[in-house]
């Protein structure tokens, strides 16, 4: 039978705790996470959308972990970056990671992993060893690839019609994709809802794809 239990998965810079939710104990580890940018609602509304269909049951033979809103003082403000004003998926510490701010809106931070957000985030990488993260965000529709996600990506791919691609088109110093599925061989999926689109279609579409690139991962090792 599985379980579900929330937790404290780190707090914010303003000290707000950020919620978790942990939901099965035996297979892959999954770690699944939303509005890692706060004014990206697509991503929150679908993690949350997998947050209630999981109330409901769960189906899988997966330890997961659901962060539905990771960047909760953005979310709050409706503002991509956290209340430093640091975008939290370019602060990561990366090989690749710079101080150079080419546009404000992409702020790295002072420094590497100098966000409290990103310390939990990085803690619980460390600590628990996902073997599979998926990133939930909006802007052009696609999934955005780094490490081997050809199986997980082509059942979402088949739902939603969107192109799978391991270049987004622009560089990403800091980010999680290449934290975790290009230098610690975790394989990540940024998966980019269509921006502005509405709430309904979002839990129809998105929701289901979400549950069967979970399905899976069950069989994965």
């Amino acid at each position: 039978m599985a379980y579900q239990k929330s937790f404290h998965f780190g707090k914010t810079t303003d000290g707000l705790v950020i919620p978790a939710y942990k939901f099965g104990d035996k297979g892959p580890k999954v770690l699944v996470v939303g509005g890692v940018h706060g004014d990206e609602i697509e991503g929150i509304i679908a993690t949350n959308g997998l947050l209630q269909a999981f109330s409901q049951s769960f189906p899988f033979k997966l330890d997961l972990t659901l962060v539905p809103i990771f960047n909760l003082d953005g979310a709050l403000r409706a503002n991509r970056r956290n209340a430093r004003k640091v975008d939290l998926n370019r602060n990561l510490p990366t090989q690749d990671w710079s101080p150079e701010v080419a546009k404000e809106r992409y702020n790295p931070g002072p420094s590497a992993n100098s966000e409290p957000e990103n310390q939990a985030l990085v803690k619980f990488i460390h600590k628990e060893k996902p073997t599979f993260v998926i990133s939930m965000h909006s802007w052009l529709p696609m999934l955005n690839v780094n490490g081997d996600c050809t199986a997980v990506s082509k059942a979402i791919a088949k739902r939603t019609g969107y192109q799978i691609t391991d270049d987004i088109g622009y560089p990403t110093p800091g980010s999680l994709g290449t934290y975790c599925g290009l230098e610690r061989q975790i394989p990540t999926i940024t998966y980019e809802i269509e921006r502005g689109l509405q709430a309904t279609p979002i839990l129809k579409i998105h929701v289901p794809a979400l549950l069967e690139g979970l399905k899976v991962l069950e069989h994965t090792s």
